[in-house]
């Protein structure tokens, strides 16, 4: 063969290559800065509301893989009906199982660790029935048994805690929180719901509760975040006096970043991220961000 025509082609291919090559790692990137780094809709109901935003995060399918196991851990803390917003609303949880299950999930857990009686909790939230009618699997939260031993690193207030298994176990983790007023806390959204996934959640309360919720979000962050701002308890939180407490805001948040799913929230309930201390913690320990007005947020109106 022609010593030269060798080289011709093989730096024809070289180039051709190098151009595919540069062309995929563009689109790439292209796609990867289109998909919104948060998602805010509004005017819709639970499981419209969860469709637009799911799609505009990219499809299940980019967070739950074929054959995975998923774990969905919304706030069921409360013996009270849907329309107290003490819970995160059951028909936002069977949407993210149902969608979780046609990604090709292998199995979905739901659990929590209710501050009142856990089978009262489960079935009087519709929970339980809706977790159910989507396939899933409804965990008990309050058997000291499921929790394990994790250590936090390079913490000051909380060093370690007891998880639950689920949480160790699955391969995909969803965080659902409702949001709402807390007495103690000012507000109870993301970063807050992961009390929830603890045993012991007393030594929080009693050492410094804004430190620990921050700190706690530093060791393990859930692969998707979805904020329930359908009904808002806006007073007498977490667990509300009568629906009086409750407006119907129909508003969800969506994002991977906890930091972020919590402002937004936050300035949906008509406060700013800078009043609610854990959220400047999380921000400040590089947990995720709270300057919203640099980040790439789509907003949709249904």
């Amino acid at each position: 063969m022609d010593r030269r025509k060798f080289l011709s082609d093989s730096i024809t291919a070289s180039i051709a290559g190098a151009a595919i090559l540069t062309a995929n790692n563009l689109e790439s990137l292209a796609a990867k800065e289109s998909t919104p780094y948060l998602v805010a809709v509004k005017g819709g109901e639970p499981e419209q509301m969860f469709d637009k935003a799911i799609e505009a995060m990219g499809g299940m399918k980019k967070f739950v893989k074929k054959g995975q196991k998923v774990v969905v851990k919304p706030n069921i803390g409360w013996d009270v009906e849907p329309e107290r917003a003490g819970n995160t609303h059951p028909m936002l949880v069977k949407r993210i199982i149902e969608h979780c299950f046609t990604a090709g999930a292998s199995d979905v857990f739901v659990f929590d660790n209710p501050c009142d009686n856990m089978q009262k909790c489960y079935a009087r939230s519709g929970t339980e029935k809706a977790v159910k009618d989507a396939g899933g699997k409804m965990v008990s939260g309050k058997s000291e048994n499921y929790y394990k031993n994790i250590t936090i690193k390079g913490t000051k207030k909380i060093k370690n805690a007891k998880v639950h298994e689920l949480i160790l176990n699955s391969d995909v983790f969803i965080n659902v929180p409702v949001l709402k007023h807390h007495s103690s806390a000012k507000l109870t959204i993301s970063m807050k719901n992961l009390m929830g996934i603890v045993w012991d959640r007393g030594y929080w309360h009693r050492t410094d509760l804004h430190q620990c919720i921050a700190e706690f979000a530093t060791w393990k962050k859930p692969h998707l975040n979805i904020v329930d701002a359908y009904r808002i308890l806006k007073r007498n939180g977490p667990r509300g006096v009568s629906k009086d407490d409750v407006i119907l805001s129909k508003s969800l948040i969506m994002s991977t970043d906890m930091v972020a799913a919590d402002a937004a929230a936050t300035k949906i309930f008509g406060l700013e991220p800078k009043d609610i201390p854990y959220i400047r913690m999380a921000h400040d320990l590089k947990v995720g961000r709270m300057d919203l007005e640099n980040l790439n947020i789509k907003r949709i109106k249904i």
